[in-house]
């Protein structure tokens, strides 16, 4: 204990905490600690599983927008050999910046 003109309260005062430590009514700061972490990593592990399921809907939502790209233009490609193939199909003008097709005048 500590020496001096309060050590009469420092020493009610570690009775006393003693007394409600035996209790239950005050825990060891130790263990306040050890359970604000546990709840901290268990917070932290639910957010990195929700991060993993979203990297995986994202995963799959970017695979089927580049399978759907890809589809897109072998369709592009294959209207362009059909284009190319038969003589009876007419390309339509490109409007230029500033331009309205015709009749949108």
């Amino acid at each position: 204990m500590r020496p001096g003109t309060y050590q009469h309260l420092a020493e009610e005062f570690e009775r006393r905490r003693t007394e409600l430590q035996a209790a239950g009514e005050i825990t060891d700061p130790r263990d306040a600690q050890i359970e604000r972490l546990k709840a901290e990593v268990s917070e932290l592990k639910r957010r990195v599983t929700a991060r993993d399921e979203k990297i995986v809907d994202l995963t799959g939502f970017k695979t089927l927008a580049i399978s759907s790209l890809a589809a897109q233009h072998d369709e592009i490609e294959r209207l362009r050999r059909r284009l190319a193939q038969h003589g009876n199909v007419r390309a339509l003008p490109v409007a230029g910046a500033g331009q309205q097709p015709e009749g949108h005048g």
